[in-house]
């Protein structure tokens, strides 16, 4: 049991041939945007070769809808220039619950949390 909410988000991104100084550029937009929310606590991008990931969390699932909202047109242009290979949601079961309708239509693995905690 935990009483931990924290919610992340693991997106893995395969950019495109072509594409990659776009999608740098473009990760600096998302980087300003996620900055502006109170519920992030963390957000980054990291790269291997053609492969991106985006380290992210949020204090809870109310948090992370926010952050979708308000990164929602980038997501579009995001998807031009590099394919979603995995995303994974992690989270304790009540903090997913809240998500598993609002994010019904993502091809996500769904982690529940069961144990931890968190300073």
């Amino acid at each position: 049991m935990t009483t931990d909410t924290c919610v992340t988000i693991v997106p893995y991104f395969k950019i495109k041939p072509g594409c990659a100084d776009a999608f740098r550029a473009l990760t600096e937009l998302f980087v300003a945007k996620a900055q502006t929310e109170s519920g992030c606590l963390y957000y980054g991008f990291s790269f291997d070769g053609d492969m991106a990931h985006c380290r992210e969390g949020y204090e809870n699932a109310a948090g992370l809808l926010v952050h979708l909202q308000n990164v929602a047109s980038l997501i579009q242009e995001a998807g031009q220039l590099a394919e979603t290979v995995t995303l994974e949601l992690h989270g304790c079961a009540a903090e997913l619950d809240k998500l598993r309708e609002p994010l019904k239509d993502m091809p996500a693995k769904w982690f529940v949390l069961e144990n931890g905690f968190r300073k």
